[in-house]
């Protein structure tokens, strides 16, 4: 096996970015597609695992594999947007629409309306075919507007448990520690014995 080489079953730069940072000494490169398969799973697992074996046909039989999905869950919409985080304002939505969206939904609503979580599955194939599978879970409330210029997504609504400031304010060093994706790698690290080499 090429030692620690990873292909990154996603389009997404912030998330690539982030994972670099968070399974240091993995070789962790973006998949090479134009156009990555519609997510049509029920949860995060479902098309976490889902880009990790569509990843898996497409590259070299050595390569570990990495599928990723994440969103926002929140209380006083039902869990929503959940799975249609990144497309909740429509299939082109920025984030600002996305956020935009989610104050409205929420309008005036208080308390335990506005609490929330982020939520990462990480999905690993391993070259033999074993499938590892990681979680985060990140416990917090939805600001009543947007703070902060860090992070993306929902980071500039999104107040963790115990802060004050929203992720965005927080930055991208709270972020590399306390982050539902920062948890789910920490998990797979130790699902692999601490680095990609290890399968």
């Amino acid at each position: 096996m090429t030692r620690g080489r990873v292909a990154f079953a996603s389009q997404n730069h912030h998330k690539l970015r982030e994972l670099r940072v968070l399974l240091p000494g993995w070789e962790i490169q973006p998949l090479e597609v134009d156009v990555m398969p519609e997510e049509i799973g029920r949860t995060f697992y479902e098309n976490a695992s889902a880009k990790a074996r569509f990843g898996r046909t497409l590259s070299e039989p050595d390569v570990l594999v990495i599928g990723e999905d994440s969103g926002l869950e929140v209380r006083g919409l039902g869990g929503e947007p959940g799975i249609r985080s990144a497309r909740y304002a429509g299939p082109e939505a920025s984030d600002a629409q996305n956020i935009a969206k989610l104050l409205a939904e929420l309008g005036n609503a208080v308390e335990d309306a506005r609490r929330a979580r982020y939520v990462s599955e990480l999905v690993c194939l391993a070259p033999g075919g074993e499938e590892l599978r990681a979680s985060g879970v990140l416990e917090g409330r939805i600001a009543e507007e947007p703070r902060g210029s860090g992070g993306f997504g929902y980071d500039p609504v999104f107040i963790p448990e115990g802060e004050d400031q929203t992720v965005a304010e927080l930055g991208d060093e709270w972020k590399s520690h306390n982050s539902h994706r920062a948890r789910a790698a920490a998990a797979l690290r130790a699902a692999v014995g601490g680095t990609a080499e290890a399968l």
